[in-house]
């Protein structure tokens, strides 16, 4: 029997624990797949049971490492040091061992560090969550998207090929990337969204008229911030490992901001012409990002139901603009005979 131990059961631990009973029951694997969950938090073991996440749960880490042939690390960052130190010191020789964590250089320094040479390291990103913790587990939840790989250098082929193979499974795409690019990356297209976030929603709600302005508060609003109620604690882990990189794109997101506020203040009709170029060139890097395929007819990202709507949109202003035109012509064309 293959036994996988999950060690963290939040959203991304039980999804994958989901996803790994789901495929061995439709494999007709059952009885030759055992998954181990274990979390310090007694509600997320009980829930991870609860859905059938896990087949067992324990209350050791050293038990729930023991005979482990595949080991998976789903814990918040800061958490990555002690359960590295675990694995050490309980984890058979020959285990395989990977993570899920959204930084990566930190934690295949924290693995050259910490693991020892009888056992094989493969960090791993999943590209995909939600701002729910284990109540939003879902085995489909890698299903179409990125999976960052980053073997570690002494990493066996026989490693990297069983990463890839649960990668696969779950439905994602491998990707393999230096995890330095990975950072930096991920600052720009994840961290940073969150602290922008995090900025409008501390700054409408720090205001005198909050009380009021949060009736008026719609899509907008909503979309813009929904990725502030993400885990505090995740993220404060993820500015702690990645702090170079943010800050990075943090200047240059400052910059930008910068420059929109002083056309805004500035006010001239040249002034103005130049913020609209810079909301049309925005407008146009979104819809193409948006409109990439993975496949022909396959879009890269989850926007269909985005595109349809901005299509529909165009439409009915199209039809607006037309009617009011059409309503407008005879009243022109009397007021050209009046003349």
């Amino acid at each position: 029997m293959q036994r996988v131990t999950i060690v963290g059961l939040g959203l991304i631990g039980a999804s994958i624990g989901l996803g790994l009973r789901r495929w061995a029951q439709e494999q007709g694997q059952r009885g030759a797949l055992e998954v181990v969950g274990f979390d310090i938090e007694l509600l997320h073991q009980n829930e991870a049971k609860r859905i059938k996440a896990v087949d067992r749960t324990t209350w050791s880490l050293a038990e729930a490492l023991r005979d482990a042939d595949l080991i998976v690390v789903a814990t918040p960052p800061s958490a990555v040091p002690e359960v590295f130190d675990a694995i050490a010191e309980h984890a058979p020789d020959g285990a395989i061992v990977t993570d899920t964590c959204s930084t990566k250089a930190a934690v295949l320094r924290w693995a050259e560090e910490r693991l020892p040479p009888r056992v094989h390291f493969v960090g791993g990103h999943p590209m995909a969550g939600k701002t729910q913790s284990i109540e939003g587990a879902d085995a489909d939840l890698f299903r179409g998207a990125v999976w960052v790989v980053t073997p570690s250098l002494r990493a066996s082929r026989e490693a990297i090929e069983t990463v890839l193979g649960l990668v696969q499974l779950l439905g994602a795409e491998p990707r393999f990337l230096d995890p330095d690019e990975h950072d930096s990356y991920v600052a720009a297209i994840s961290h940073v969204p969150f602290l922008l976030s995090v900025a409008l929603v501390r700054t409408t709600s720090g205001d005198a008229a909050w009380r009021e302005m949060r009736y008026l508060a719609a899509g907008g609003y909503r979309d813009t911030t929904r990725l502030a109620t993400g885990s505090p604690r995740m993220y404060r882990d993820i500015c702690a490992t990645n702090a170079n990189a943010i800050v990075r794109w943090l200047d240059a997101t400052l910059a930008e901001l910068t420059a929109l506020r002083d056309l805004i203040a500035d006010g001239s009709e040249e002034a103005l012409g130049r913020l609209q170029e810079r909301f049309e060139q925005a407008r146009d890097a979104r819809l193409e990002w948006a409109t990439m395929e993975r496949r022909p007819g396959e879009l890269q990202h989850d926007t269909a139901g985005e595109l349809a709507q901005l299509s529909a949109g165009q439409h009915l202003q199209q039809l607006f603009l037309g009617g009011l035109m059409a309503r407008r012509r005879p009243r022109e064309r009397d007021q050209e005979k009046r003349r």
